[in-house]
């Protein structure tokens, strides 16, 4: 014993629980920091997905190209489009859409 009555490290009961040191949250920082490190994106990720948005993007593109040049052989009648109490840009696009069945036009437009 100590004069103010502790005792020693050496003469403590060797069964009584030793204070926790705080190397606990060290371990769950360590974890914590391993799962992001595994999940973060690289450049070359961030690389490929910009590359295939792109893709998909000027595929889109040519698409919309090809749709327009086969609407535009499309041949309607100036009366077709007049009938219709819609723009004429909608009215057009419409009778194309439908080969130029008024009809269908029409009802694509109310539908």
């Amino acid at each position: 014993m100590t004069a103010n009555g502790d005792r020693d490290d050496a003469e403590r009961d060797p069964s009584a629980p030793k204070a926790k040191k705080h190397d606990s949250g060290a371990a769950d920082l360590e974890r914590v920091t391993d799962y992001a490190e595994e999940k973060e994106i690289s450049v070359q990720d961030m690389s490929n997905a910009l590359a295939a948005v792109n893709a998909k993007t000027t595929a889109m593109r040519k698409e919309k190209i090809e749709l327009e040049k086969e609407l535009a052989k499309v041949t309607i009648k100036k009366a077709d489009v007049n009938e219709m109490e819609i723009s004429r840009t909608e009215a057009e696009r419409s009778l194309r859409i439908n080969q130029g069945n008024v009809v269908e036009a029409l009802l694509q437009l109310t539908n």
